[in-house]
């Protein structure tokens, strides 16, 4: 009772507004102190311990890289380079969109910051090769949802952090699943586009304009490399790759005199605050989630799914089920530190393994992103163009489907995510 009490806590002050990390804490609190479970002078400690975590400074470094990348407009060569690869196809530009979105995810690894750089630089062009508004909003957000899935991702720093796994075992397991969600929307793109017959141009593939777009984006096409290249081989660790992409991206921007010195405060600003919202988030919630073992929570959930479930497929869709409607009410970051104490131990008992099920985690709750009610990316975009969110939202199901199948096939298939790691 004191258990459901505590919870029922946390989500009526999610209800009145109050602060993700506040009403969790809150909730937490009230848990030890009705419990015993642990005693309450270990709080403080259990707090700061939570966010003492080399991997975690890797968030801010990695969205700093990304705000570089805009403000000096390295993401534009981005585009232009896939415009270049992939215009002349049928579909071009919208599929070319879609790659400059999971370009800019090997840098940024954040899908907010994906969707509103790519939208900025791609929307007017959009419209212009005959896409409605709604539809290429929908087509940015969808695309856009990479950012959390393609490494380096935040989300896979926070799982792994939770879940006491390798963040660089995890972007290395992540990169397949991750390009097979790039593909479906590329895919259902296409279809849709087929259909409806939106894009009314057809550019000539041309060597010598895809030669000059290249040597235009080396500088830009040179950070995903330093970051992936350099956590595949084992050179960098995840924090370490992060601090050699700043220093990379502004040492490029300062030298082609993109950016100016007097823009940095700014730019370290928008990486102060992006933490300044997520790191209380995992404090509190590694608290949370300590507290819930303590108390046999996760062990008590699996025995219930257990006798609602009979065999390891029944358990998987159920948890695709809970993971896809838990990302439509609430931000991946807390549903990561809240959910995945409680269903790690539940993919343990049908033989998961641990690395297979963070990748469908994450993968599963980066359909959030384009689903109402909470839709980050369809709000993103919708504050973009002022293009109403149901909208946008209306355009975005076809997407929906197709990473829907996309992660149950992932949640399925062990060895999309751990072919790269045998």
């Amino acid at each position: 009772m004191a258990i459901t009490l505590s919870l029922l806590l946390v989500v009526a002050l999610l209800v009145v507004g109050v602060p993700f990390w506040v009403s969790l804490g809150l909730g937490t609190t009230v848990m030890l102190a009705t419990t015993s479970a642990l005693p309450l002078t270990l709080i403080g400690e259990a707090l700061f311990e939570g966010v003492d975590s080399f991997a975690l400074i890797a968030i801010p470094l990695f969205i700093l890289t990304g705000d570089v990348m805009v403000r000096s407009k390295l993401a534009h060569d981005l585009l232009g380079f896939a415009e270049a690869t992939f215009g002349s196809l049928k579909s071009g530009f919208g599929t070319s969109t879609v790659m400059g979105c999971g370009l800019f995810a090997c840098i940024s690894g954040s899908d907010a910051a994906d969707a509103a750089a790519i939208g900025r630089i791609t929307m007017a062009r959009l419209q212009e090769r005959g896409y409605p508004k709604a539809y290429a909003c929908a087509l940015v957000a969808s695309g856009a949802c990479t950012g959390i899935l393609i490494p380096p991702s935040i989300a896979y720093i926070i799982i792994g952090l939770v879940l006491g796994i390798s963040s660089s075992t995890l972007f290395q397991a992540a990169f397949v699943p991750g390009v097979l969600i790039l593909l479906s929307v590329i895919i259902t793109n296409v279809i849709v586009n087929r259909i409806k017959g939106y894009e009314n141009s057809l550019r000539k593939f041309s060597f010598s304009v895809w030669l000059t777009e290249l040597n235009r984006a080396k500088y830009a096409l040179s950070i995903p490399i330093i970051i992936l290249g350099g956590i595949y081989s084992g050179v960098f660790t995840p924090t370490e790759s992060a601090a050699v992409a700043v220093a990379v991206a502004v040492t490029f921007s300062l030298v082609q005199g993109r950016i100016k010195i007097t823009q940095f405060p700014a730019m370290l600003g928008t990486s102060a605050r992006v933490c300044g919202v997520i790191l209380p988030i995992i404090a509190v919630a590694l608290l949370f989630a300590q507290a819930l073992t303590v108390v046999d929570v996760p062990q008590k959930f699996v025995a219930g799914v257990m006798e609602l479930a009979d065999s390891p497929t029944e358990v998987i869709l159920l948890m695709l089920v809970i993971l896809v409607i838990a990302g439509c009410v609430m931000e991946t970051g807390p549903n990561i530190v809240v959910l995945g104490p409680l269903l790690m131990p539940l993919a343990q008992e049908i033989g998961m393994d641990p690395i297979h099920f963070c990748i469908f985690m994450v993968t599963s709750l980066g359909l959030g992103f384009i689903t109402p009610p909470f839709g980050l990316n369809l709000f993103v975009m919708s504050g973009l163009t002022r293009t109403p969110v149901s909208q946008i939202a209306k355009h975005a199901f076809p997407f929906v489907i197709a990473m829907l199948i996309a992660s149950a096939t992932i949640g399925f298939i062990p060895s999309i995510s751990l072919f790269t790691l045998r």
